[in-house]
């Protein structure tokens, strides 16, 4: 047995039971299986199908600190299988059941299985030193997690979490910024949803911001929220749905060939393009399961000159907003488009785009001492003086790719 922040199997309850994988061990010796605030390591094992990755590269199951299982774990016999809908109770029981295509539904608490672990819901700990503070813990009894009383007392000083929830693209990596900083990062699931919390914020005002990206580098427009934290709440902000990424395969078409504008975003959704024009007008495409779109369009109807596009998406009743533009020349001659050179210059989180992102983390420094990491980037890839100011702007605008 471990500990309830970093819990292992129980050795007698262990066993998931699936009608299609029959039982499902999560206590082997060679699994070891772990259970933490923030995920689920390690293997399980089916006597049918071999081991059962909980932590693989492209994805894994996390746990949100409450006990709410989400994510994926793969199985080279069995595929992907969702554990959404599975939870950790406070008595460390594992409730609900897990799917897949291939292993259909696992279930972890019918009447001859259960898997119970020694890991416990950080609601449900009373222990000094785990960095919550909760329960009967006090500034008086724990100033390790609650924070020195001060004169007299005082008041102890709780841990802070705000939480983001949405859709992005399958598997795709999505970024948090806070203050125009990168705070953290994490993998979508193969259903597009994804989950990130952040916790020990002191109270204030603060700039969030989201992002992802898809696998060939194209990249959503940025998602900005302003957020108000008060200590010892928690904040959760959800229904955020990134926009599509997009692209077109010309730069330059001849007026009457096709242009194809493609990109990504969830799976199975609805895509509206919009084609700025003499008079914009719209055109709807489908995305596949991967969330892949792709739109041939007719220039037939398009004046001679530069155009610019864009798409959103609509899926279970949510509608993003619109992404990035990009321009395509219609004319007497078709050019297929280049593929992207990484900027020389002004590239701030070296994705080979020059955007809002990177004007985020400029500003962010704007006027203030840069920290001596910081340094090393600006020396890189803006004006190496040490410091942010209208120089460094000029730069950005200089490389901007969008």
């Amino acid at each position: 047995m471990a500990s309830s922040t970093d819990g292992t199997i129980d050795s007698t309850y262990k066993y998931a039971w699936g009608k299609n994988t029959g039982w499902i061990n999560f206590g082997t010796t060679g699994g070891n299986v772990h259970v933490t605030d923030s995920a689920l390591t390690g293997y399980a094992w089916s006597d049918n199908y071999g081991w059962i990755n909980l932590n693989p590269t492209k994805s894994g199951v996390t746990n949100d600190g409450a006990g709410t299982l989400s994510g994926y774990a793969w199985g080279e016999n069995l595929g992907w299988i969702n554990f959404n809908g599975v939870t950790i109770n406070s008595s460390g029981e594992f409730t609900g059941s897990a799917s897949g295509d291939v292993s259909g539904q696992i279930s972890f608490d019918c009447t001859n299985c259960k898997v119970k672990t020694d890991w416990r819901p950080q609601s449900t700990r009373a222990h000094c030193g785990d960095g919550v503070c909760n329960n009967s813990e006090t500034c008086s009894t724990c100033s390790g997690d609650c924070g020195s009383c001060g004169g007299g007392g005082g008041i102890p000083v709780i841990i802070t979490q705000v939480t983001f929830s949405g859709k992005a693209y399958p598997l795709s990596k999505v970024t948090l910024l806070k203050d125009g900083q990168i705070a953290v990062t994490t993998i979508a699931g193969l259903d597009a949803n994804f989950y990130v919390a952040m916790s020990s914020l002191s109270s204030g005002n603060y700039v969030f911001s989201v992002y992802s990206g898809d696998k060939q580098g194209r990249r959503s427009s940025l998602f900005t929220f302003p957020v108000i934290i008060v200590s010892g709440s928690t904040v959760n902000i959800t229904g955020i749905f990134l926009s599509p990424t997009i692209d077109v395969d010309k730069s330059e078409v001849k007026r009457g060939d096709n242009i194809a504008i493609l990109g990504q975003s969830v799976p199975n959704g609805e895509i509206t393009i919009a084609i700025n024009s003499e008079q914009e007008f719209f055109v709807k495409s489908k995305t596949d399961k991967d969330g892949i779109y792709l739109y041939n369009l007719d220039t037939s109807p398009l004046d001679l000159g530069q155009h610019t596009t864009k798409s959103k998406a609509a899926a279970d009743g949510l509608l993003s907003s619109f992404s990035d533009s990009v321009g395509f020349l219609v004319s007497t001659k078709t050019i297929t488009k280049a593929p992207t050179k990484c900027p020389l210059r002004g590239d701030l989180n070296n994705d080979c785009r020059v955007n809002l992102v990177d004007f985020s983390i400029a500003a962010y420094w704007y006027k203030r001492p840069i920290s001596e990491a910081f340094k090393i980037i600006e020396k890189q890839w803006l004006n190496g003086d040490g410091k942010i100011n209208l120089v460094d702007f000029s730069i950005i605008a200089y490389y901007w790719t969008g």
